[in-house]
């Protein structure tokens, strides 16, 4: 038994959702312990998530940008490097990570219980060791952060060496030659663009009629050329019947009669809430038929003292929301009620080769509701930064207001569109005659700067007023 075994919140995972919460109630006063079930802190995000699929990106773009420039392209000399060559990479970058985020837990006080958590009733929980002893820790509070999983059918056998989900993709030890990804959400196009760029050929089964129909049209269509541009082969509206390992390589079968045979699988669709295993029922909580939990505007659960955060409630689903859930939700416990709440329109930063970023609405949503909006555009290839860079794939897009030229909608394309994004949705978040397109063309930018598209599609927009 442990020697402090009761305490003020108990946080269960240590993601940004868990981070988020146990560092605002620790700088409240509160006495806090976080309990982790890997080895170290940061969860899925750092860990198999967001970290090592954005710093595995990073590698292969800079390998393709110094292919393609001819200022190192002389003598028919190009760089090459394998996926398990740029893990290395990955790792470091984890490392670092990781290290910063057990600091922040060692410097608050915040005691940090690793193993896997389960209720024992409303206000105990057990912690299992990796030997099978079992800790009983107790708590006035609960905060549940344990993300989410890929999901995983029970049809498809994940143990085979060749198949793999987004978190087992990461261990990937051979280079194929030839990689199938079942799945064309974000996660899908994320992995295409990294195995494409380092020259896997790579089909990309897409079970809807678009890829990321979320987007705006525009920008999907974009993504879909360059995909068909770079060689990866997208089969639209396609579902598998069965999946089969076979000495030579895995064989998808499609519901469609197609067959398609590669060295191995990325099965990339869908994900699941980490909640089967805190045995929910001992607290009186249920969840979902996607492990998920629903919860109040203060992030409570349907039990008053027991909150939840992040992947595990659904939408966004995404690190930088997780993150402002945590403390609103350290709010609405040392405060009784959240203070702040998300923004409504949510930046989406999508990390394929190249780069998608929005905020706001699409073209077809404003069509929809019968908006009187019109368009500014600018092209990456006009601008001196762009051609300095040798960046000019990409373009932004500004959805402006035609009478009251209030900003609607910003998308983006290409090169650091997810640090592009947020120049206009600061302006969007004023309210007021502060949230218009006049700003982009009354300020002075940088020259030369990416941000400069910003007045170019402002000057275009403004031109089409009539």
């Amino acid at each position: 038994m442990a020697q402090n075994n009761h305490f003020d919140v108990i946080v269960i995972g240590s993601g940004p959702g868990g981070e988020g919460a146990a560092m605002g109630l620790t700088k409240a006063g509160l006495n806090v312990a976080i309990i982790e079930k890997e080895s170290s802190v940061g969860g899925g995000c750092t860990h198999w998530g967001t970290i090592p699929s954005k710093a595995l990106r990073h590698a292969v773009s800079r390998i393709i940008e110094f292919n393609n420039n001819p200022l190192f392209c002389k003598n028919n000399t190009s760089l090459h490097s394998t996926f398990s060559n740029i893990l290395g990479h990955a790792k470091t970058v984890i490392d670092k990570q990781t290290r910063l985020r057990q600091g922040f837990y060692d410097r608050n006080e915040c005691e940090l219980l690793f193993g896997t958590a389960h209720f024992i009733d409303a206000h105990t929980v057990g912690v299992t060791q990796q030997d099978g002893t079992v800790d009983i820790y107790t708590a006035d509070k609960f905060v549940i952060a344990t993300g989410s999983r890929p999901y995983r059918p029970a049809d498809v056998n994940f143990n085979d060496e060749r198949i793999y989900d987004s978190d087992s993709i990461l261990s990937l030890a051979h280079d194929p030659r030839h990689i199938i990804i079942y799945g064309a959400g974000v996660i899908g196009c994320e992995y295409a663009s990294i195995f494409r760029g380092l020259g896997v050929k790579t089909d990309l089964i897409n079970t809807r009629d678009r890829l990321l129909a979320f987007l705006d049209n525009e920008v999907s269509d974009a993504l879909s050329y360059h995909f068909w541009n770079s060689g990866v082969v997208i089969r639209n509206d396609e579902t598998y019947e069965k999946i089969e390992s076979t000495e030579e390589g895995v064989i998808i079968h499609l519901q469609s009669g197609k067959k398609m045979k590669a060295d191995c699988l990325l099965y990339a669709n869908g994900r699941t809430g980490n909640t089967d295993a805190l045995k929910l029922e001992a607290v009186g909580l249920q969840a979902d038929s996607r492990g998920q939990l629903k919860v109040n505007t203060n992030y409570q659960t349907d039990i008053e003292h027991v909150y939840a955060v992040g992947d595990v409630i659904g939408y966004p689903s995404l690190a930088s929301a997780a993150y402002d859930q945590g403390r609103f939700v350290a709010q609405a416990i040392t405060q009784g009620q959240a203070q702040n709440h998300l923004i409504e329109d949510i930046p989406t930063g999508i990390y394929t080769i190249p780069e998608i970023s929005s905020v706001g609405k699409t073209e077809q949503e404003l069509t929809a509701a019968k908006v009187p909006y019109e368009v500014g555009r600018s092209s990456f290839k006009h601008l001196a930064r762009a051609q300095i860079a040798g960046k000019d794939i990409g373009s932004l897009k500004i959805l402006f207001h035609r009478e009251t030229k209030e900003i609607l909608g910003i998308h983006c394309f290409g090169e650091r569109a997810a640090e592009i994004i947020h120049i206009g949705q600061a302006i969007m978040e004023q309210k007021g005659e502060a949230n218009t397109i006049e700003y982009f063309v009354n300020t002075t930018f940088n020259y030369p700067t990416m941000a400069e598209a910003y007045r170019v599609a402002a000057l275009n927009g403004l031109n089409r007023l009539f």
